[in-house]
């Protein structure tokens, strides 16, 4: 079976998209194809198909860079195509209606983030969400199947009348395990460096903490990177911006403690937490105790394994607290640390999820045999 992924926003070799789905898929034997802007190449077992990208605005990659997709996925004439993009529900339609089967991934609550726009008016931001949960529904019910990263987000889907839902949680790929330096005196964190991580309330709690290092990599927004600066802790900051995937590996082992305070919101499920976010399971994988947001869901396996300190991200006095307990004891980071990497070993890992997603294709392909 000839099986085709879609995205107009992510990269060519994302992590969820290429490492996971599509990598997963050429191992259990189908021809797999990913579109996205780029380059054309193959990759472990999989096409990458690229289209220019001459997008200058998201208006024009909603309308440009979406018809570009569409035309290329009717020349490679798939079996089945997998779009990860709120903005290809439209292309899956029209392949719809063409006679094959389309699975739609959605890796985020779309209604919720666009609720949380800020830089658009609250009327405009209700008018949009309200238009967008009404075609979404009904685009998502003409689909074969819906992908969640999440099962909060499953459950969204359930409710809509979507006919076959599964979520496939974001978990990190096991890798090799090698010992951090838990007496290293450092905190790590590494992806988007924005508000919702609220790394200014981590640099104002190491103000009292002696000693105390914060290792940040990843792909800074400039005005918020200019409001860390300004944060009289800044000091205590290595900021090493993006780094490839085997440095930001690196950087975790030589750190003693991982942090993951995301801000609740509508993405979040608020305060129960969603299992989307994959910075907490990358950092326990590579043997990490986690400081992070007392999310529900977050508490039970936080506690569960012991591996960890659950905080509200808005108190800092709280943040620091856990900071200072953690980095003045590191045989407790370290017993913490291995529970953490047990806990992906045994649970958080894309082994488990990779089942799943072949069993989803199995059912697709036993339908179009069965005509």
């Amino acid at each position: 079976m000839r099986v085709c992924h879609l995205s107009s926003v992510h990269r060519q070799e994302d992590p969820r998209i290429f490492h996971k789905e599509c990598h997963t898929l050429a191992n259990a034997g189908y021809e797999v194809f990913l579109i996205t802007k780029g380059k054309t190449y193959d990759k472990k077992g999989v096409h990458l198909i690229g289209i220019e990208n001459t997008a200058n605005s998201r208006l024009q990659r909603m309308l440009g860079t979406t018809k570009k997709l569409y035309q290329k996925a009717l020349e490679i004439d798939a079996d089945v195509y997998h779009a990860h993009d709120p903005e290809l529900l439209p292309v899956l339609l029209k392949l719809k209606k063409r006679g094959k089967r389309t699975i739609f991934d959605s890796h985020e609550n779309t209604i919720a983030t666009i609720d949380e726009r800020t830089y658009l008016p609250k009327p405009v931001r209700k008018v949009a969400s309200i238009l967008y949960s009404k075609y979404q529904t009904y685009a998502c019910r003409k689909m074969d199947a819906i992908v969640t990263a999440t099962p909060n987000i499953t459950e969204l889907f359930q409710n809509m009348g979507c006919k076959r839902v599964i979520d496939l949680c974001n978990f990190p790929l096991l890798d090799s395990f090698n010992l951090p330096d838990y007496r290293s005196r450092t905190l790590a964190f590494a992806g988007g460096i924005n508000r919702q991580w609220n790394h200014e309330r981590i640099i104002d709690a190491m103000e009292t903490v002696d000693n105390v290092q914060y290792k940040l990599c990843g792909f800074a927004d400039a005005s918020y990177l200019e409001t860390l600066k300004t944060r009289s802790a800044w000091e205590k900051v290595d900021f090493l911006g993006s780094l490839p995937f085997e440095q930001v590996a690196e950087t975790l082992r030589q750190s003693a403690v991982g942090m993951a305070l995301l801000t609740p919101g509508g993405n979040t499920d608020w305060e129960n937490g969603n299992m989307a976010n994959t910075k907490i399971f990358e950092e326990m994988m590579a043997g990490l105790p986690v400081i992070c947001t007392d999310f529900k869901r977050w508490k039970q396996f936080i506690e569960k394994y012991d591996c960890g300190i659950c905080v509200d991200p808005g108190d800092v006095d709280q943040i620091s607290a856990a900071i200072t307990e953690l980095i003045n004891d590191p045989a407790k980071a370290e017993r913490m640390g291995r529970n953490s990497r047990k806990a992906v070993e045994a649970e958080f890992n894309w082994g488990h999820e990779e089942e799943k997603l072949i069993h989803l294709y199995r059912e697709l392909e036993g339908e179009q045999n069965n005509g």
